[in-house]
């Protein structure tokens, strides 16, 4: 099991439970008339400070320059030049804070802090909230009051056109882990009176802390299960199978609640379904889709809806400007984003190429397999070989070291992306001998 991902996940959880009798005051604050907009912006700001210093400690800062950064380069720059200037401005500090990680991890060879891991995962989430409300100023989405920078102001009306976009970058349930929440919802939320009712926010809590106890429970005992055996250093020939499918369901669950555990946070604060959503824009959309994730045969589908929000949000920076290779340029652009760590960009490639070959396998599937016996087969086969691609691309994406790759990519579960790589090769070829 990689021990980044486990290393920070847990206090990430702590802190996250911690925000939420903040996150239920705000909404019922919400309710109140005398409540004013500019307090409310200013709630959510002070409790992203606060979460953040509690979180990260001095490393916070690392957070704080690039969103007030944003914020001046939103009053600076026109609605044309503000995605260019915020994408390459905010990806180049990501990108060096990862160096420093690298730095750490193969250079010094020294084990990162809890508080500095913790630091890059809200940087990363950080990065979606900057891009997402840079693209919706330049498709006039959304209308920012830019000014010249020669052009004078007092101070406090330049804190005051700022204070939504600093507090919507640094708002404390989106803070350290949640759905992507784009601008205009949250200035829906912000400046509406509306909020759930005791009883439905009560029972939407209840579900979600019985999803998280039952994850947990399953966590507990396959986490002895995975312990208990062999590693893929020591497994033998299909012992290796059982070991990185066992690992892989594992960190499935560990993500599936933490995910829950922020869409509970979000939905605590009045940020979830049915607050804030305008015909024109996309609904509310959790991460974790655990029954289709589990279910499913296919891997684009999975891939669609493995974190959903972050895969939305990937489609719309990259994949639809993406020209020639758009699926191969977005997952490219996701192992950046994830911070270039051997193993990642082995996975995220190898997903790309699993994707390609999925469609072409199904479409010619399609063709060919029409009695419902052969294809109650074909689906129980293609269901297996999905959760096994997966697996192997989940542990080699979190492996991250050579090593661990190696051994991976040296076990027999090389086999089951390696079916598919060939069989991309056969029906491409015979797609472009068709055409």
């Amino acid at each position: 099991m990689d021990r980044l991902t486990l290393f920070f996940l847990h206090p990430v959880s702590l802190y996250q439970g911690a925000a939420f009798p903040f996150a239920l005051l705000f909404n019922y604050l919400c309710i109140l008339d005398s409540f004013p907009t500019h307090a409310r912006y200013l709630f959510l700001l002070a409790g992203g400070g606060a979460l953040a210093l509690a979180a990260m400690g001095s490393f916070a800062v690392l957070v704080l320059i690039p969103a007030l950064w944003t914020a001046v380069l939103i009053s600076w720059r026109g609605p044309r030049d503000v995605h260019r200037w915020a994408f390459i401005s905010q990806m180049s500090w990501q990108t060096l804070c990862h160096l420093g990680l690298h730095y750490t991890e193969y250079y010094l060879r020294e084990r990162p802090s809890t508080r500095f891991c913790i630091t890059l995962s809200s940087l990363m989430l950080l990065t979606q909230r900057v891009t997402s409300l840079s693209l919706d100023i330049r498709e006039g989405k959304v209308k920012a009051a830019s000014r010249g920078i020669g052009e004078r102001s007092s101070l406090s009306e330049h804190l005051c056109e700022a204070l939504p976009y600093i507090s919507y970058l640094l708002f404390f349930p989106a803070l350290l882990g949640g759905p992507l929440c784009s601008f205009q919802k949250f200035q829906a939320r912000v400046q509406g009176s509306g909020t759930l009712s005791p009883r439905r926010a009560l029972w939407a809590l209840s579900q979600r802390g019985l999803q998280i106890l039952g994850l947990e429970c399953l966590k507990v005992v396959l986490g002895k299960v995975v312990r208990a055996g062999a590693g893929l250093a020591d497994c033998q020939q299909l012992e290796c199978i059982r070991v990185m499918w066992s690992t892989a369901v594992f960190f499935k669950l560990t993500y599936y609640s933490c995910w829950i555990l922020d869409d509970a946070l979000l939905h605590a604060a009045g940020f979830g379904p049915g607050f804030g959503h305008s015909p024109s824009e996309e609904g509310y959309l959790p991460d974790a889709d655990i029954w289709t994730l589990e279910t499913t045969h296919r891997i684009s589908l999975f891939t669609r809806k493995w974190n959903q929000s972050t895969a939305r949000w990937l489609r719309r920076l990259v994949f639809q400007h993406g020209g020639t290779w758009p699926l191969l340029q977005t997952f490219a652009f996701s192992a950046w984003w994830h911070g270039l760590h051997p193993g990642q960009v082995f996975g995220f490639l190898c997903w790309a190429l699993m994707v390609e070959a999925d469609y072409l396998i199904h479409t010619s599937a399609g063709l060919f397999i029409r009695s419902w016996p052969m294809h109650l087969l074909y689906r129980a086969l293609t269901w297996a070989h999905t959760q096994l691609i997966i697996a192997y691309i989940m542990l080699a994406v979190e492996a991250r070291s050579l090593s661990s790759l190696w051994l991976l990519c040296n076990s027999c579960n090389s086999v089951f992306p390696l079916v598919y790589c060939i069989l991309r090769f056969l029906l491409g070829k015979r797609k472009q001998t068709f055409n």
